[in-house]
């Protein structure tokens, strides 16, 4: 990925503290400013803000507020997945996948997919090249990843998670958008009031299709998703039986008949 890449899209400033880089939304730019002022990365600032919450996942994100604002924020520490997680860890080639990742973020929001606002990411020099990263995202409402979610539901409650689930889908559809990691931990569902909603998550691994081939992104996005959710059931006992998955691919190759949700 180039350096073209760090240019801030409309909305966002690029600044440096000491030799890190920053690109912000112009709003959190004062806020992250401060967050930086006394200790070295985001994610260190975030560990130790009284009150913060900490959230499990390849590694520990934290929630806590950004200084001199209410603006919520998760804020992770970037790190590989897969085999090579052990050798390559959290370095990337700089500038690394977060400016894609704020690319596709709002490439995604334009194209009203829920998914979280990118609020800002900070690069470390790192040598030879090499760089770390963190992103800080805007905390979304109350809810619970989908194994979760489901694992606490009713029957009448999880058809309702499906059809957030499925509408989902079909939305990432319609922008071409493919989630190569779309996985059951990467679906969040949320309801603070009225019905159930679902956005997608970690979506640096996303790559858009071009027009015409949303039905083809709709095919392999559930499929992924489907493979996840029986990898979950099996290892994990989710109890998720074939008609459920079923009905959840039938409500996302539906023609959607309402308008694109909102995004957060």
């Amino acid at each position: 990925m180039s350096e073209a890449r760090l240019v801030a899209p409309p909305g966002y400033t690029r600044f440096t503290v000491r030799d890190t880089t920053v690109v912000a939304r112009e709003e959190a730019a004062e806020g992250i400013r401060q967050a930086l002022r006394d200790v070295r990365t985001l994610h260190c600032w975030a560990s130790t803000v009284p009150g913060a919450r900490a959230f499990q996942g390849r590694a520990t994100a934290w929630g806590t507020t950004l200084p001199g604002t209410d603006q919520d924020l998760v804020v992770r520490h970037a790190h590989h997945g897969g085999m090579f997680a052990p050798l390559t860890r959290d370095l990337f080639v700089w500038p690394g996948r977060a400016p894609w990742e704020l690319e596709v973020s709002e490439r995604l929001r334009a194209a009203r997919v829920r998914t979280p606002v990118l609020t800002a990411y900070a690069l470390y020099p790192a040598g030879l090249g090499l760089c770390r990263c963190d992103v800080a995202t805007a905390r979304l409402p109350e809810g619970e990843d989908l194994p979760a979610a489901w694992r606490a539901a009713d029957e009448a409650t999880r058809t309702a998670m499906l059809e957030a689930v499925a509408e989902l889908v079909r939305h990432l559809g319609t922008a071409s958008a493919h989630h190569a990691d779309l996985n059951i931990k990467n679906v969040y569902l949320t309801r603070t009031a009225g019905p159930w909603r679902a956005y997608v998550l970690d979506v640096d691994r996303v790559r858009f299709a071009g027009a015409g081939h949303e039905r083809s992104v709709i095919d392999a996005n559930l499929a992924r998703l489907a493979r996840s959710l029986r990898k979950s059931r099996e290892q994990f006992g989710l109890d998720m039986p074939e008609t459920a998955i079923a009905a959840l691919e039938g409500a996302a190759r539906a023609t959607a008949t309402s308008a694109p949700a909102h995004s957060a």
